[in-house]
């Protein structure tokens, strides 16, 4: 009887210790998922922040100006700093995939999967807009040092330069829906967020791709189509940074 108690208490004891490293195990794991989230927000703010930086402070009213082959060069140091923050941007973008992949994982391989394709598609559009900004920062220069002499040519390499910097920006706008996409999407199939955000989320980049489709093709409807972007991508982040991913739905995929 003694031995039976004995072997008893220590079944229990067995199941106890083993029930108290799960739930250590699983708030360890919730602990690491929340903090997931927080840092995604983080670089979620950092890309967002530094676009507007870029395309309305640094960039916009000089390589979109009429002028821009002697604006750039009177104004290279901000454009140097541009193409540097659109680089750590796309980084940061990436980085948020990774950070975000194996949780995406439990609830879909492939939209995990195609949101990193698409951050790492996202950043070779921006080295690719990169390249023709430089491009143009160096035309300007050039044509600053021979603007009394034989300059038509290189206004004639301006107009070049110019439209092919138009068309590649406009082609990292209309790429850059795709990883937005997808990634309101997955908050919205999964709850990973509150659903106003995720849907408000998927109509803003709709719009969007509207737009950039349209003014590609020089028909723009409304450049006040991309203001709900410009909305949810700064309350994506703010939410994220101050709640984290949805700590219920993360709880059941441990489990």
């Amino acid at each position: 009887m003694q031995f039976k108690t004995k072997k008893a208490h220590a079944f229990v004891t067995f199941w106890t210790v083993k029930r108290h490293i799960y739930n250590q195990s699983k708030q360890s794991t919730m602990y690491s998922n929340q903090k997931a989230g927080r840092i995604s927000g983080v670089l979620f703010l950092f890309v967002f922040i530094s676009g507007v930086v870029i395309f309305q402070f640094l960039q916009g009213s000089v390589l979109f100006s009429d002028n821009f082959l002697t604006t750039t060069s009177k104004n290279s140091t901000q454009i140097i700093i541009s193409v540097l923050l659109g680089i750590l941007s796309g980084v940061a973008s990436i980085s948020v995939a990774v950070i975000l992949l194996p949780i995406f994982k439990r609830h879909s391989f492939y939209l995990a999967f195609f949101y990193l394709a698409f951050c790492v598609l996202n950043f070779i559009a921006i080295m690719l807009d990169n390249v023709n900004v430089v491009s143009m920062l160096e035309l300007s220069q050039e044509y600053v040092k021979n603007v009394n002499g034989n300059s038509n040519g290189l206004e004639l390499m301006g107009t070049l330069f110019y439209e092919k910097h138009r068309w590649t920006h406009y082609m990292f706008l209309l790429i850059s829906c795709f990883p937005v996409f997808v990634l309101y999407y997955t908050f919205y199939l999964y709850k990973l967020v509150p659903r106003i955000i995720s849907v408000f989320g998927i109509f803003a980049v709709i719009l969007m791709f509207i737009e950039v489709l349209f003014s590609i093709f020089e028909y723009s409807v409304s450049m006040n189509m991309l203001l709900p972007m410009g909305l949810i991508q700064l309350i994506l982040p703010i939410w994220l940074i101050y709640k984290g991913l949805n700590s219920t739905i993360l709880e059941k995929t441990v489990n």
